[in-house]
């Protein structure tokens, strides 16, 4: 038996155990005469809080159009012998099928186990957790981004399934957009993971189409029935590089309005994602309180208040550079936007517990570059040549700055090398916070004058980062460039390539020339598909990298490649 038909016919097989379990007949499934819906996507919870819970699935009778009406019922145990919640919920083609319902009357910090069912016919039994309240002694979290279906087998979900995680974070890149033939699909065909629709999605049947099939991979269903998930969406949710009012990859002149785009990808997000939903389907930052211990605060850096990302070249090009460095350091230039940046400067304000714990898209840490170094690489061209001059522009500076770190004398080309009125830093990504200076000293400026512990959770560039937070220094006589305020940790990619396949250069050497260059940079895995495992108690907050060995094949190992803590 092929090794996806195994893997299929397991989860069938186990979601058939589940359903015996609980002394549900699945004969009823298959009655030409009495037909039922069919869960083929399984079951999901999310947005916890300390009383309630959000619960998903998706209902649908095979060739029928018609309303499906569905009994829910939440019990401490999972033979449902000791219900604690239940109601009804009808799952309809005005949201493709899926259902969703606020679960309350829930006790703080307790696990519980969930279903749907219309008749005879019933959901796998999913298990979920609240909220802690008083004085939690712990925390954990599996934190995920960039989980990209024909780039590979969601291995990692399986993994983070079978740890004792408590609770799931996805910082976005649930889904990708691109068409069958586009960004990482060269071995889609070989893994049977093709994208569908073959086109890139632009309408809401297209979004939906695409969310099922990801949804209907095995170890994302399995992840989903093991813990909740608190999530936010990049940019892949709607297209690449999004910003307020557009993104790189859309074109109006063939694809039509980019709001109306826009509308369709968050409707459908909303459909699919155990996301608690409001009257506002665009706006999705929140906070989570885990008792005296945590507050988590999750952003939108991406749909709503975001300015247009300016480009590197932009910014060295002296025919552009005037006009793009007053964009760039503009004191108004958003990332969050003025809304959401009041509210989670409240948030933080109010909040008592021991750690802020900020969950967002893009790396907030200064991944800065020198321009010499910047002007030297290209990375559309990678002749011999340029990657000789890169290199040699690289060398030059950490070569310098190794010596002005021991105290050796150093040339007139070294000590211009490390000026920065002569040779400024510039983030080597400007989709990132590195794009929006003045924003992100806004909100490490926030935390550092509330005298908050400050964690920043990241994830976008599929690979691993642990970096200081420091401030840029940009107010007149404020704290100094420098001035540490808390620390990232950022997560790799679950299945989406990383700079292994963006860079031709050895692995070993590409870590090296970050950790030699940028100075808040404290750890970097450039090769690996993996989560990250946050655990938070009073005393620390300790990040553990977990990676699989492969995301190409069904049969993986997985190690734990980098572990720190950051002290309360």
């Amino acid at each position: 038996m092929p090794a996806l038909d195994r893997r299929r016919f397991l989860t069938h097989t186990l979601s058939a155990s589940a359903l015996a379990a609980t002394g549900v007949s699945l004969s009823a499934c298959f009655s030409s005469d009495d037909p039922e819906p069919e869960f083929l996507y399984g079951v999901a919870s999310g947005d916890p809080l300390a009383d309630r819970v959000i619960l998903w699935t998706h209902a649908k009778v095979r060739d029928s159009e018609n309303a499906v009406s569905l009994d829910w019922e939440v019990a401490t145990d999972n033979t449902f012998t000791t219900a604690v919640s239940r109601g009804t919920v009808t799952a309809s083609s005005d949201t493709g099928f899926t259902a969703k319902v606020d679960a309350i009357g829930l006790q703080p910090g307790t696990d519980y186990f969930f279903r749907f069912r219309n008749g005879k016919a019933s959901s796998p039994v999913g298990r979920t957790r609240t909220l802690p309240s008083g004085s939690p002694s712990a925390v954990r979290f599996a934190v995920f981004s960039c989980s990209n279906y024909p780039a590979g087998y969601f291995n990692v979900y399986g993994a983070a399934a079978a740890s004792d995680a408590q609770y799931a974070i996805h910082l976005g890149d649930y889904i990708y957009e691109y068409a069958a033939n586009g960004y990482a699909s060269a071995a889609a065909a070989s893994l049977g993971r093709v994208s569908v629709p073959a086109n890139e999605i632009l309408t809401v049947q297209d979004y939906r189409a695409r969310y099922a099939q990801y949804r209907s991979d095995p170890d994302a269903k399995n992840l989903h029935a093991r813990m909740p998930m608190i999530a936010v969406w990049d940019d892949h949710e709607v297209a690449n590089d999004a910003w307020r009012d557009g993104a790189e990859n859309h074109s109006p002149a063939t694809e039509g309005s980019f709001t109306t785009r826009r509308a369709a990808a968050q409707q459908v997000y909303h459909e699919w994602m155990p996301i608690r939903t409001g009257s506002d389907r665009s706006q999705i930052y929140r906070s989570f309180s885990f008792g005296n211990l945590l507050t988590l605060h999750m952003l939108d850096t991406r749909m709503l208040g975001r300015d247009q990302q300016i480009s590197v070249t932009a910014l060295l090009n002296p025919a552009t550079a005037a006009a793009a460095q007053a964009t760039f350091a503009s004191p108004t230039r958003q990332m969050l936007g003025s809304a959401q940046q009041q509210w989670l400067q409240t948030g933080m304000a109010q909040s008592t517990a021991t750690w802020q714990v900020l969950g967002q898209q893009v790396l907030m840490g200064r991944m800065e570059f020198p321009a010499s170094v910047l002007q030297a690489l290209n990375p559309s061209n990678t002749s011999p040549e340029a990657l000789a001059a890169g290199q040699a522009a690289i060398t030059a500076y950490v070569t310098a700055k190794g010596k002005r770190a021991a105290g050796a004398p150093l040339t007139a080309a070294e000590a211009a090398l490390l000026d920065t009125r002569l040779n400024p830093k510039l983030g080597y990504n400007l989709d990132a916070w590195d794009g929006y200076v003045a924003a992100r000293e806004a909100v490490l400026g926030a935390a550092l004058q509330l005298r908050k512990r400050l964690v920043v959770l990241a994830g976008d560039t599929h690979n691993a980062w642990h970096s200081n937070l420091t401030l840029k220094g940009l107010i007149p006589g404020g704290p100094a460039e420098g001035t540490k305020v808390g620390e990232e940790f950022a997560t790799p990619g679950v299945s989406s390539p990383g700079l292994e396949e963006a860079l031709t250069l050895p692995t070993a050497q590409v870590e090296a020339i970050f950790k030699g260059v940028v100075d808040d940079l404290r750890w970097i895995d450039a090769s690996r598909r993996g989560y990250l495992k946050m655990t938070f108690t009073q005393t620390e907050a300790k990040g553990e990298w977990v990676f699989v060995s492969t995301v190409k094949s069904l049969t993986y190992t997985t190690t734990t490649g980098y572990t720190t803590s950051f002290a309360a």
